[in-house]
Protein backbone atom coordinates (compact mmCIF):
# COMPACT_ATOMS: atom_id res chain seq x y z
CA UNK A 1 0.00 0.00 0.00
CA UNK A 2 2.71 1.94 -0.16
CA UNK A 3 4.26 4.78 -2.72
CA UNK A 4 7.35 4.55 -3.67
CA UNK A 5 9.48 7.64 -3.01
CA UNK A 6 10.28 9.15 -5.64
CA UNK A 7 9.28 12.81 -7.13
CA UNK A 8 11.32 15.34 -4.81
CA UNK A 9 13.37 12.32 -3.07
CA UNK A 10 14.86 11.35 -6.07
CA UNK A 11 16.33 15.17 -5.94
CA UNK A 12 18.05 14.65 -2.78
CA UNK A 13 21.69 14.16 -3.35
CA UNK A 14 23.62 11.14 -1.42
CA UNK A 15 25.93 12.12 1.05
CA UNK A 16 27.23 8.83 1.13
CA UNK A 17 30.77 10.15 1.02
CA UNK A 18 30.60 12.13 4.65
CA UNK A 19 30.89 8.22 5.85
CA UNK A 20 34.11 6.87 4.00
CA UNK A 21 37.14 6.90 6.25
CA UNK A 22 40.70 7.18 4.95
CA UNK A 23 40.75 4.00 3.10
CA UNK A 24 37.58 5.03 1.34
CA UNK A 25 35.32 2.66 3.12
CA UNK A 26 32.23 3.26 5.27
CA UNK A 27 32.55 3.68 8.57
CA UNK A 28 30.66 1.80 10.79
CA UNK A 29 28.40 3.90 12.27
CA UNK A 30 26.51 5.07 8.92
CA UNK A 31 23.41 3.45 9.64
CA UNK A 32 22.71 5.05 12.60
CA UNK A 33 23.37 8.29 11.37
CA UNK A 34 21.00 7.73 8.05
CA UNK A 35 17.62 7.08 9.92
CA UNK A 36 18.28 10.94 10.51
CA UNK A 37 18.54 11.91 6.41
CA UNK A 38 16.76 14.90 5.27
CA UNK A 39 15.45 11.42 2.60
CA UNK A 40 14.27 9.44 5.38
CA UNK A 41 12.85 12.44 6.94
CA UNK A 42 10.68 13.51 4.06
CA UNK A 43 9.56 9.60 3.61
CA UNK A 44 8.07 9.60 6.98
CA UNK A 45 6.17 13.05 5.89
CA UNK A 46 4.50 11.71 2.49
CA UNK A 47 6.61 8.16 1.47
CA UNK A 48 3.36 6.02 2.67
CA UNK A 49 0.75 8.09 0.06
CA UNK A 50 -0.16 6.02 -2.11
CA UNK A 51 -1.37 7.43 -5.41
CA UNK A 52 -3.20 4.30 -6.58
CA UNK A 53 -6.02 4.92 -4.70
CA UNK A 54 -8.14 7.54 -6.20
CA UNK A 55 -7.92 10.92 -4.88
CA UNK A 56 -4.78 10.37 -2.87
CA UNK A 57 -1.75 12.22 -5.23
CA UNK A 58 0.47 11.02 -7.50
CA UNK A 59 1.42 12.62 -10.78
CA UNK A 60 -2.09 12.04 -12.64
CA UNK A 61 -4.02 13.74 -9.42
CA UNK A 62 -1.64 16.78 -9.78
CA UNK A 63 -1.91 17.17 -13.48
CA UNK A 64 -6.08 17.01 -13.10
CA UNK A 65 -6.02 20.89 -13.75
CA UNK A 66 -3.61 22.50 -16.60
CA UNK A 67 -1.13 24.65 -15.07
CA UNK A 68 -2.91 28.07 -16.48
CA UNK A 69 -6.14 27.38 -14.80
CA UNK A 70 -4.82 26.79 -11.67
CA UNK A 71 -2.17 29.95 -11.63
CA UNK A 72 -5.89 32.23 -12.63
CA UNK A 73 -7.48 30.24 -9.75
CA UNK A 74 -4.95 31.15 -6.89
CA UNK A 75 -4.27 34.41 -7.94
CA UNK A 76 -7.86 35.22 -8.00
CA UNK A 77 -8.85 33.49 -4.54
CA UNK A 78 -5.59 34.18 -3.07
CA UNK A 79 -6.74 38.04 -3.82
CA UNK A 80 -9.83 37.56 -2.80
CA UNK A 81 -9.15 35.74 0.44
CA UNK A 82 -6.26 38.87 1.54
CA UNK A 83 -9.27 41.95 0.82
CA UNK A 84 -11.06 39.75 3.34
CA UNK A 85 -8.66 39.64 5.51
CA UNK A 86 -7.47 42.83 5.76
CA UNK A 87 -11.21 44.26 5.63
CA UNK A 88 -12.07 42.38 8.12
CA UNK A 89 -9.23 43.68 10.58
CA UNK A 90 -10.22 47.04 9.34
CA UNK A 91 -13.93 46.77 10.25
CA UNK A 92 -13.08 44.72 14.11
CA UNK A 93 -11.27 47.47 14.72
CA UNK A 94 -13.85 50.04 13.81
CA UNK A 95 -15.97 48.09 16.18
CA UNK A 96 -14.38 48.66 19.14
CA UNK A 97 -12.82 45.24 19.22
CA UNK A 98 -9.79 45.82 21.76
CA UNK A 99 -12.82 47.83 24.13
CA UNK A 100 -15.32 44.41 23.96
CA UNK A 101 -12.26 42.26 24.21
CA UNK A 102 -11.37 43.75 27.32
CA UNK A 103 -14.81 43.40 28.89
CA UNK A 104 -14.99 39.69 28.12
CA UNK A 105 -11.38 39.44 29.81
CA UNK A 106 -13.17 41.24 32.82
CA UNK A 107 -15.92 38.67 33.23
CA UNK A 108 -15.55 37.15 36.50
CA UNK A 109 -13.91 33.28 35.64
CA UNK A 110 -13.83 30.33 37.62
CA UNK A 111 -10.91 30.01 40.00
CA UNK A 112 -10.18 26.39 39.56
CA UNK A 113 -10.40 24.60 36.46
CA UNK A 114 -13.08 22.25 35.99
CA UNK A 115 -12.95 18.37 35.87
CA UNK A 116 -14.94 18.35 32.76
CA UNK A 117 -12.32 20.80 30.52
CA UNK A 118 -9.18 18.80 31.99
CA UNK A 119 -10.88 15.62 31.03
CA UNK A 120 -11.94 16.78 27.89
CA UNK A 121 -8.58 18.02 27.03
CA UNK A 122 -6.95 14.50 28.27
CA UNK A 123 -9.62 12.96 25.72
CA UNK A 124 -9.31 14.93 22.42
CA UNK A 125 -4.91 14.83 23.53
CA UNK A 126 -5.09 11.35 23.09
CA UNK A 127 -7.41 11.09 20.19
CA UNK A 128 -5.41 13.22 18.24
CA UNK A 129 -2.05 11.19 19.67
CA UNK A 130 -3.95 8.09 18.08
CA UNK A 131 -4.37 9.86 14.79
CA UNK A 132 -0.70 11.43 14.38
CA UNK A 133 0.38 7.55 15.65
CA UNK A 134 -1.53 6.29 12.15
CA UNK A 135 0.14 9.61 10.20
CA UNK A 136 3.74 7.88 11.70
CA UNK A 137 2.79 4.69 11.12
CA UNK A 138 1.42 4.96 7.64
CA UNK A 139 4.42 7.42 6.62
CA UNK A 140 1.94 10.24 5.65
CA UNK A 141 2.71 12.66 8.46
CA UNK A 142 2.28 15.75 6.14
CA UNK A 143 -1.40 15.17 5.92
CA UNK A 144 -1.34 16.82 9.64
CA UNK A 145 -1.58 20.04 7.95
CA UNK A 146 -4.94 19.41 6.83
CA UNK A 147 -7.73 21.89 8.00
CA UNK A 148 -9.71 19.88 10.41
CA UNK A 149 -6.01 18.84 12.35
CA UNK A 150 -5.19 22.04 12.67
CA UNK A 151 -8.83 23.05 14.09
CA UNK A 152 -8.09 20.15 16.88
CA UNK A 153 -4.09 21.57 17.72
CA UNK A 154 -6.32 24.78 17.92
CA UNK A 155 -9.07 23.75 20.66
CA UNK A 156 -6.19 21.45 22.10
CA UNK A 157 -4.59 25.09 22.93
CA UNK A 158 -8.31 26.77 23.91
CA UNK A 159 -8.41 24.03 26.78
CA UNK A 160 -4.73 23.76 28.28
CA UNK A 161 -4.50 27.61 27.59
CA UNK A 162 -6.03 30.24 30.76
CA UNK A 163 -7.99 32.79 29.68
CA UNK A 164 -6.27 35.42 27.52
CA UNK A 165 -6.94 38.04 24.41
CA UNK A 166 -5.36 34.81 22.04
CA UNK A 167 -7.60 32.20 23.68
CA UNK A 168 -10.47 34.67 22.65
CA UNK A 169 -9.29 35.06 19.19
CA UNK A 170 -8.94 31.28 18.15
CA UNK A 171 -12.08 30.23 19.98
CA UNK A 172 -14.27 32.87 17.79
CA UNK A 173 -12.19 32.01 14.78
CA UNK A 174 -12.22 28.48 15.13
CA UNK A 175 -15.96 28.72 15.36
CA UNK A 176 -16.06 29.35 11.66
CA UNK A 177 -13.49 26.84 10.75
CA UNK A 178 -16.71 23.71 11.71
CA UNK A 179 -17.41 23.25 8.25
CA UNK A 180 -14.86 20.96 7.38
CA UNK A 181 -15.71 18.86 10.10
CA UNK A 182 -18.95 18.91 8.72
CA UNK A 183 -17.65 17.67 5.47
CA UNK A 184 -15.39 14.71 6.09
CA UNK A 185 -18.65 13.54 8.57
CA UNK A 186 -21.22 14.17 5.40
CA UNK A 187 -18.51 12.92 2.40
CA UNK A 188 -15.72 10.78 4.41
CA UNK A 189 -12.61 9.82 2.44
CA UNK A 190 -11.62 6.57 4.55
CA UNK A 191 -10.84 4.49 1.48
CA UNK A 192 -7.04 4.76 2.88
CA UNK A 193 -7.62 4.07 6.05
CA UNK A 194 -6.49 0.24 6.37
CA UNK A 195 -4.95 -0.23 9.86
CA UNK A 196 -7.23 -1.55 12.62
CA UNK A 197 -9.49 1.61 14.47
CA UNK A 198 -8.18 4.29 12.69
CA UNK A 199 -11.62 4.84 10.62
CA UNK A 200 -13.16 4.86 14.33
CA UNK A 201 -10.71 7.49 15.28
CA UNK A 202 -11.02 9.28 12.07
CA UNK A 203 -15.36 9.71 12.91
CA UNK A 204 -14.48 10.26 16.50
CA UNK A 205 -12.31 13.09 16.12
CA UNK A 206 -14.45 14.79 13.86
CA UNK A 207 -17.05 14.64 16.14
CA UNK A 208 -14.94 16.14 19.19
CA UNK A 209 -14.42 19.27 16.84
CA UNK A 210 -18.36 19.74 17.70
CA UNK A 211 -18.24 18.63 21.47
CA UNK A 212 -15.02 20.75 22.62
CA UNK A 213 -16.74 24.45 21.10
CA UNK A 214 -20.14 23.20 22.75
CA UNK A 215 -18.53 22.90 26.18
CA UNK A 216 -16.70 25.97 25.40
CA UNK A 217 -19.91 28.23 24.55
CA UNK A 218 -21.30 26.61 27.99
CA UNK A 219 -18.82 27.73 30.24
CA UNK A 220 -19.03 31.72 28.88
CA UNK A 221 -16.33 34.77 29.40
CA UNK A 222 -13.84 35.12 26.84
CA UNK A 223 -15.70 31.71 25.34
CA UNK A 224 -18.36 34.49 23.99
CA UNK A 225 -19.25 35.07 20.70
CA UNK A 226 -19.51 37.95 18.55
CA UNK A 227 -23.34 38.84 18.18
CA UNK A 228 -25.13 36.88 15.67
CA UNK A 229 -25.29 39.99 13.26
CA UNK A 230 -21.87 40.60 12.92
CA UNK A 231 -20.64 38.08 10.35
CA UNK A 232 -16.41 40.35 10.21
CA UNK A 233 -15.16 36.94 12.23
CA UNK A 234 -16.62 34.86 9.82
CA UNK A 235 -15.19 36.56 7.01
CA UNK A 236 -12.19 36.77 8.61
CA UNK A 237 -11.62 32.81 8.70
CA UNK A 238 -12.93 32.59 5.42
CA UNK A 239 -10.08 34.69 4.38
CA UNK A 240 -7.75 32.71 6.45
CA UNK A 241 -9.00 29.50 4.80
CA UNK A 242 -8.36 30.85 1.04
CA UNK A 243 -4.63 31.94 1.93
CA UNK A 244 -4.01 29.05 3.54
CA UNK A 245 -5.41 26.78 1.03
CA UNK A 246 -4.18 28.37 -2.06
CA UNK A 247 -0.85 29.13 -0.64
CA UNK A 248 0.72 26.31 1.30
CA UNK A 249 -1.31 23.44 1.31
CA UNK A 250 -1.19 23.75 -2.67
CA UNK A 251 2.27 24.79 -2.90
CA UNK A 252 3.51 21.41 -0.46
CA UNK A 253 0.96 19.47 -2.62
CA UNK A 254 2.66 20.12 -6.10
CA UNK A 255 6.04 19.50 -5.09
CA UNK A 256 4.88 16.30 -3.19
CA UNK A 257 1.88 14.79 -5.55
CA UNK A 258 0.26 14.74 -2.23
CA UNK A 259 -3.54 15.43 -2.62
CA UNK A 260 -3.86 18.22 0.64
CA UNK A 261 -7.22 18.97 1.20
CA UNK A 262 -8.03 18.20 -2.21
CA UNK A 263 -6.15 20.97 -3.43
CA UNK A 264 -4.66 19.16 -6.67
CA UNK A 265 -7.62 17.05 -7.33
CA UNK A 266 -11.15 16.35 -6.28
CA UNK A 267 -12.20 13.81 -3.95
CA UNK A 268 -13.94 9.96 -4.99
CA UNK A 269 -17.03 11.25 -2.87
CA UNK A 270 -17.28 15.09 -4.18
CA UNK A 271 -19.80 15.95 -5.48
CA UNK A 272 -18.79 18.44 -8.04
CA UNK A 273 -16.61 16.19 -9.04
CA UNK A 274 -15.05 18.06 -12.15
CA UNK A 275 -12.46 20.28 -13.85
CA UNK A 276 -14.30 22.95 -11.65
CA UNK A 277 -14.41 21.59 -8.53
CA UNK A 278 -12.73 24.25 -6.56
CA UNK A 279 -14.46 27.01 -8.07
CA UNK A 280 -17.64 25.29 -6.71
CA UNK A 281 -15.73 24.48 -3.63
CA UNK A 282 -14.73 27.88 -2.88
CA UNK A 283 -18.24 29.10 -3.56
CA UNK A 284 -19.86 26.33 -1.19
CA UNK A 285 -17.48 27.09 1.15
CA UNK A 286 -17.93 30.83 1.73
CA UNK A 287 -21.37 30.16 2.30
CA UNK A 288 -20.74 27.25 4.86
CA UNK A 289 -18.26 29.20 6.88
CA UNK A 290 -20.32 32.34 6.52
CA UNK A 291 -23.41 30.36 8.27
CA UNK A 292 -22.37 27.03 9.59
CA UNK A 293 -20.72 28.74 12.60
CA UNK A 294 -23.67 31.32 13.88
CA UNK A 295 -26.13 28.07 13.04
CA UNK A 296 -23.80 25.91 15.63
CA UNK A 297 -24.11 29.24 18.27
CA UNK A 298 -27.93 29.46 17.87
CA UNK A 299 -28.79 26.14 18.06
CA UNK A 300 -27.03 26.09 21.27
CA UNK A 301 -28.29 29.03 22.85
CA UNK A 302 -32.05 27.85 21.69
CA UNK A 303 -31.12 24.53 22.90
CA UNK A 304 -29.88 25.20 26.30
CA UNK A 305 -33.45 26.90 27.72
CA UNK A 306 -34.98 23.44 26.27
CA UNK A 307 -32.05 21.94 28.13
CA UNK A 308 -32.64 23.62 31.63
CA UNK A 309 -36.04 22.97 31.29
CA UNK A 310 -35.79 19.08 31.20
CA UNK A 311 -33.11 19.18 34.02
CA UNK A 312 -35.99 21.24 36.10
CA UNK A 313 -38.81 18.76 35.42
CA UNK A 314 -36.47 15.91 36.61
CA UNK A 315 -35.50 17.78 39.58
CA UNK A 316 -38.92 18.47 40.60
CA UNK A 317 -40.11 16.83 44.03
CA UNK A 318 -42.25 14.24 44.20
CA UNK A 319 -45.79 14.64 46.03
CA UNK A 320 -45.68 13.22 49.21
CA UNK A 321 -47.78 10.20 49.84
CA UNK A 322 -49.59 9.98 53.28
Amino acid sequence: MFRQPDSILALIPSCSYLFLDSDGEEKSHRPTMSRYSLHNLLDWMYGGVDPSFAGNGGPECAAFLSGQQRFLESVVFLSVGIVEILLSLWKLRQLHFWELEGHLLQQPQAKQESLGKNVLLVVLCLIFGLEVGFKFATRTVIYLLNPCHVVTMMQIFLLACPPCRIAMILFRLQMHMLNGALLALLFPVVNTRLLPFEMEIYYIQHVMLYVVPIYLLRKGGIYTPEPLCNFWWALLSTGFMFVYHFSILQILGLVTEVNLNNMLCPAVSDPFYGPWYRIWASGHQTVMTMTHGKLVILLFYSAVPVFKCSVDLLRFPAKKID
